[in-house]
């Protein structure tokens, strides 16, 4: 029986995120992975500012040692391409700050790699990988994680940031899933594809067949990059898509995709995950436990960005469990305060998210935007700023935004 006080499920950035925040409180704590690192995590690699301030919050010095890694690219905005193919290039609203850019690109493989050489730098956190935990009894004065081959770990609570596929999530909360509000994905590498922005900007083209989701392009380093498909799982299901075969038509036919991926190979193979989204509530505590990242569903509905949402939540979680911790109370009714919070300062965007999301259906009214923005360079600054402020987001819900795009 191994013993803490706090058992973190999941290496990923949500649960290493509440780990260090813990850690620099001098809490003890255990982190499990199912996995051994290095280890690959199917997603579209791409970092926000968003993931960027949090690991600010952790030690100012962390995000240049990020920036140092060969294995990222500093990222200066984002490429919309509209369903009539207008392209719409938006710099990053956030402006650099010591000399690194406001967004990175970094192969997960990498970046978890990164955050778990960050964490083992704690003495009071014990790393345990290869262990899979199916089992969770919170039943008494503690709650015990445990599998089949007779691994134990019992603590005061339990932060659960195991993913998307999270076993304990679905046995904790008896959540069941929702394909209106999830998303299938696929991604795969590739090499030489020719017409990348020269700031390294991501690319979201919101291709017709492909609403409400979108296929993307993320430049990496060395002429790399990460290229993938998205699109609600309710219509996947209901159309019976074959997202690959989805994904490669587009490369092959849509012409100005052929022209990009003529020189290009494919270096590894398509590869399959699932995102579950915020675009729908849900119970993401009990009794001495929490919910982190993508086991409690926070997914960007709009985006499918789900890294900043994932440290976002883990850091609210070490929030609540050092305030559990202090105060040595651990109820379901305690534990509902980090329901609240994380909703209290994540409920409004992932709402405006489904809202933009539901857009989506209309792509004439996409294409509208993107083009008034070609030549309106308040509208183009307005979108570049919706990307990290919520009030200036909630614009594109009003009826009145698009009225005054029709006379300006």
């Amino acid at each position: 029986m191994i013993r803490s006080q706090v058992v973190v499920v999941g290496a990923g950035p949500g649960g290493v995120v509440a780990a260090m925040f813990l850690a620099k409180k001098g809490v003890e704590v255990v982190l499990v992975d199912k996995a051994k690192f290095p280890r690959d995590k199917i997603c579209g690699d791409g970092l926000s500012g968003w993931p960027v301030n949090i690991l600010n919050r952790l030690d100012p010095n962390i995000v240049q040692r990020l920036n140092a890694r060969p294995e990222q690219l500093n990222s200066w905005g984002v490429r919309f391409i509209a369903p009539n193919r207008r392209c719409l290039d938006v710099p990053f609203a956030q402006k650099e700050e010591n000399g690194l850019s406001p967004g990175f690109v970094m192969p997960r493989l990498d970046f978890d790699q990164f955050l778990l050489d960050e964490v083992k730098k704690y003495p009071n956190v014990s790393l345990i990988e290869g262990v899979r935990l199916e089992e969770a009894d919170n039943a008494q004065n503690r709650i015990v994680l445990s599998n089949c081959e007779g691994v134990k770990i019992r603590a005061k609570l339990a932060i659960i940031a195991d993913g998307a596929q999270s076993i304990l999530s679905r046995k904790l909360t008896s959540t069941p899933l929702d394909k209106k509000h999830h998303i299938a994905g696929i991604r795969a590498y590739y090499q030489g594809i020719s017409g990348l922005h020269p700031d390294n900007f991501i690319e979201l083209h919101f291709l017709k067949d492909f609403l409400p989701g979108y296929f993307w392009i993320f430049p990496l380093p060395n002429g790399m990059a990460n290229v993938g498909l998205g699109i609600r799982s309710d219509r996947v299901s209901r159309e019976k898509i074959n997202l690959s075969e989805k994904m490669l038509q587009a490369i092959r036919e849509v012409p100005y995709l052929k022209k990009r991926f003529r020189q290009a190979e494919q270096v590894d193979k398509i590869r399959g995950f699932g995102l579950p989204l915020g675009s729908k509530r849900r119970k993401i505590s009990g009794n001495r436990f929490m919910l982190v990242g993508d086991a409690a569903s926070l997914i960007d509905p709009f985006t499918g960005e789900g890294i900043g949402n994932a440290m976002a939540s883990g850091m609210m979680a070490a929030e609540r469990a050092f305030a559990c911790l202090e105060d040595n109370t651990f109820s379901a009714s305690v534990m509902a305060q980090y329901d609240r919070e994380v909703y209290r300062r994540l409920g409004k965007e992932l709402q405006l998210s489904t809202t933009l999301q539901k857009l989506l259906r209309f792509p004439g009214l996409f294409n509208f935007v993107v083009s008034k923005a070609e030549h309106n360079p308040y509208l183009k600054e307005t979108i570049a700023s919706m990307m990290d402020d919520i009030d200036i987001r909630e614009k594109l819900k009003q009826p009145s935004f698009y009225f005054k795009l029709l006379f300006n």
